[in-house]
């Protein structure tokens, strides 16, 4: 995957619904990335108060990564909200797809270029240590987010049965 290309229309999907429709396939790839990697991983997962990640993982070390993908250069322009996201991982990412402005993006973070089917680590992200009560709490929120979406995926019930409101 190149970054040398810095054209914006190169990476503006016509629509809203092609945008969502990429970062789903962009979401695909950054968690076959972190799989291979060693992480679990668990896409739209909430942290903090009303904030929702793109990606995050969860390896054997008890590490997480926080992966925040970013279909257009308005995409990142409009998101004032990403730093909230830091406090919740020990890495942090942007993954962008091919001919995004990566210059643009900020250097003290980690990059990725992703497609639907894998993505390329540019640019490694600084390693930064959690709260050691905020990872044990969220630890367990990941492992019954995992849960309650496979359960949902082996029965669709609806969805309030499997959160605890039944």
């Amino acid at each position: 995957m190149d970054l040398r290309t810095s054209d914006p229309a190169a990476a503006a999907p016509a629509d809203s619904a092609e945008t969502g429709g990429r970062a789903l396939r962009m979401a695909r790839g950054v968690c076959r990335f972190l799989a291979a990697r060693g992480y679990s991983t668990l896409t739209e997962f909430p942290v903090g108060k009303g904030r929702r990640v793109d990606v995050i993982g969860l390896n054997r070390e008890q590490r997480f990564v926080i992966v925040e993908i970013k279909t257009t250069l308005a995409d990142f322009r409009g998101d004032a909200k990403w730093p909230d996201y830091l406090p919740w991982c020990d890495a942090y990412y942007f993954a962008v797809p091919d001919g995004f402005p990566a210059d643009i993006l900020p250097a003290d973070q980690g990059l990725l270029v992703a497609d639907a089917f894998d993505a390329a680590a540019i640019r490694e992200a600084p390693e930064r240590t959690m709260n050691a009560t905020r990872r044990r709490t969220q630890i367990l929120k990941f492992a019954l987010a995992a849960g309650q979406r496979l359960q949902q995926a082996l029965d669709p019930a609806p969805a309030e049965r499997w959160n605890g409101r039944a």
